[in-house]
């Protein structure tokens, strides 16, 4: 068993780690072997790729995404080894504080490695609503002139440095203006279109947009304001999975995200 930087030329090589439940892994595979911000790594056996791990860091903060083992390589300690593996990588880039989302079956071995539970996300999917919702007006599309804004509106939510992220998804984003102030936004390709913001209306008015060409939904529990307007629209959520930390606790707002970037993100 060896633990390699995972390449781009291996790409072509992990179609068989896909789950089946997970949106298609490979594009963003592939962005993380040419990004600086990300640490991909592979465990292999006999040459063969058994599992892989991806370290993405925000400064002094880190995510660990796409932790997966092939089915037929489970139960023999891979998913912990990568998970340590990346613990280490970030550790040495000065992270304090490391994230992930667990799924039910990566969960225990997190545990083990020492991550605890912070809050849980709800998950939607199979949201008809063609013609059911119109678009407040204070929603306009992203200029610039609104950056400093925008930033300081994530950093408040997030709790993370990382407009260097935000920033290749902001041409086509929209914004809810209230007296010219940024009161939320929407990054339609930022993942599954991250939402955040301060206010109810502005959180619901940006819901209301995404769903009108999206059939799902994810955001924490926390969230009381977008878990009510799900339920009163008839959506209920049919699973959940927890956001974990290891490290030092930061501050984050998780009642105003109002859908997730990601299972890598948050």
């Amino acid at each position: 068993m060896e633990i390699e930087i995972l390449h781009h030329s291996d790409i072509n090589l992990i179609s068989e780690l896909q789950p089946a439940e997970w949106y298609d892994i490979m594009p963003t595979i592939d962005y993380y072997t040419k990004t600086d911000f990300c640490f991909p790594i592979k465990i292999t056996i006999d040459k063969k790729i058994v599992g892989i791990g991806t370290a993405i860091i925000h400064n002094d903060i880190a995510w660990l995404g796409h932790i997966i083992v092939h089915p037929e390589n489970r139960n023999q300690g891979i998913g912990k080894l990568i998970t340590q593996t990346l613990i280490d990588i970030v550790q040495l880039k000065n992270c304090d504080t490391i994230y992930l989302i667990a799924t039910e079956l990566g969960e225990p071995v997190y545990k083990k490695s020492g991550f605890e539970t912070e809050t849980e996300y709800l998950f939607f999917k199979d949201i008809k609503t063609v013609g059911a919702f119109t678009i407040f007006k204070n929603i306009v599309a992203y200029t610039d002139n609104f950056s400093n804004q925008l930033s300081h509106l994530d950093k408040q939510v997030s709790g993370e440095d990382r407009m260097f992220h935000l920033e290749q998804h902001l041409s086509g984003g929209f914004i809810y203006l209230q007296d010219d102030i940024v009161k939320g936004f929407y990054l339609p390709t930022f993942g599954e279109g991250l939402i955040s913001a301060i206010t109810d209306s502005a959180g619901l008015e940006l819901m209301k947009l995404r769903l009108t060409t999206k059939e799902t939904a994810s955001f924490p529990v926390d969230n009381v304001t977008a878990t009510e307007f799900m339920h009163q629209n008839n959506f209920k959520e049919y699973k959940t999975a927890k956001r974990m930390r290891l490290g030092t606790k930061k501050n984050w707002k998780p009642a105003y995200i109002y859908n997730r970037i990601g299972g890598n993100l948050g």
